[in-house]
């Protein structure tokens, strides 16, 4: 006798002493566990050996689904081809289309992002703030390209250039996992910043006024943070550098019978290029805070983190500081800043030069180029006239953040 929905419904859940199993067509059967579990299945030969598939349990499948799965599995035998390698591969398609949006960012952040690009730590943040509370749980293959222009279009007016980044790298995740065959079509592929969200490319001119370097000056001396970190803002308020300049200094780097600070060729935007090291000079105040620094640990390096003496503290580490002392500031002073990067602190640096030295000083101080004809005739190192620069700002910083102590 074949299965019916009488002895099906009649069996489910029943426990007993034994498996048992009733023969329906087409090489269909239903076993009953003791418990009373009811699983389709279906017995074939394949390749001259014995098998068997479970096609579903009842009833999340009915009898007419098992019998048509059935039928799917004798034409898959015709063919030639083996059912249990087909729902292996049919299971692997389901977890692909199930996978979710941050599931993939994160194997993507770890695979490819960390590891090529130094904004990683930037570029996670900004997803966690307006991506992943709204896609983070939806399978990546199913956000359509209208659900991201619903969340990109409104963000683009207020936060154009997080928007630019938050498409930019979804495009490079999506691609990625494409190739990857975690997903099957880059829904974001001909969406474009300037075209479709009226994103235009302004170039940052953002510099410190005079009020705004006495608050950020409070915020150092009064917070508590962390006295590596308020040495590495102090020396970039200073030096104007780069802050990977000063991240990847070494202490033997500070050459203090000659009062200079080496920036090996390695270590600077330019050195690529020019293969010199950077010459800064030192004086009483800035070494003074390579001393300090030197003391907090015992790496070769001047700024590392507790957990890792061996190498530079990450820039991640250090791209919170600005936003960590503002934050105090708003919390603790009642002090309202405007966004600030540590870059800022540079185009403060060379804006205040322009009415301390000359234009030539100034461009040699912040680690630029010159023009080809001037390096190529005048190899004078400039370590004088860089002293007394830098003299002078640091006196005008003095009294910019009194009544704080510049160091």
């Amino acid at each position: 006798m074949p299965i019916t929905e009488t002895w099906l419904k009649s069996n489910s859940g029943k426990p007993r002493e034994k498996v048992e199993e009733k023969s329906d067509r087409d090489s269909l059967s239903a076993r009953v566990s003791a418990k009373g579990k009811i699983t389709f299945q279906i017995r074939f030969r394949f390749d001259g050996k014995g098998a068997r598939i479970d096609l579903g349990s009842y009833p999340l499948i009915s009898l007419k689904e098992a019998r048509e799965k059935a039928l799917e599995v004798r034409s898959l035998i015709e063919k030639g081809i083996d059912p249990r390698v087909e729902k292996k591969l049919e299971k692997i398609n389901q977890d692909r289309e199930s996978l979710t949006f941050k599931g993939i960012f994160d194997e993507w952040h770890e695979k490819y992002l960390f590891k090529n690009k130094k904004s990683a730590n930037d570029i996670y943040r900004s997803f966690e703030l307006y991506v992943f509370k709204e896609f983070g749980d939806l399978p990546a293959n199913r956000i359509s390209v209208r659900n991201w222009l619903n969340l990109l279009e409104p963000l683009a007016e207020q936060k154009p250039s997080i928007t630019e980044r938050i498409l930019s790298n979804t495009k490079q995740m999506y691609n990625w996992a494409i190739k990857r065959e975690l997903c099957v079509l880059n829904p974001l592929a001909n969406i474009d910043a300037k075209d479709d969200l009226h994103i235009e490319y302004i170039p940052k001119d953002r510099t410190l006024n005079d009020q705004e370097i006495a608050y950020i000056w409070q915020g150092l001396m009064r917070s508590r943070m962390y006295i590596r970190n308020r040495i590495f803002v102090q020396l970039c308020f200073i030096y104007g550098c780069r802050s990977g300049e000063l991240r990847t200094a070494k202490k033997e780097h500070i050459d203090k019978d000659s009062m200079i600070w080496i920036v090996p060729p390695e270590n600077h935007k330019n050195g690529e290029k020019t293969r010199k090291p950077l010459i800064r000079p030192l004086i009483p105040e800035t070494l003074q805070l390579f001393d300090l620094a030197a003391t907090l640990n015992d790496s070769e390096f001047l700024f590392v983190t507790a957990k890792n003496k061996h190498q530079p503290v990450s820039r991640g580490a250090l791209l919170s500081l600005p936003y960590d002392l503002t934050e105090y500031l708003f919390r603790e002073e009642q002090v309202t800043l405007d966004h600030w990067s540590l870059h800022d602190l540079r185009r403060t640096f060379r804006t205040n030069m322009s009415t301390i030295t000359e234009l030539h000083i100034a461009e040699i101080m912040l680690g630029h180029v010159l023009p080809v004809i001037w390096r190529t005739y005048d190899k004078h190192d400039y370590l004088d006239e860089q002293k007394e620069a830098l003299t002078k700002w640091v006196e005008r910083l003095r009294q910019i953040v009194m009544p704080y102590p510049l160091i």
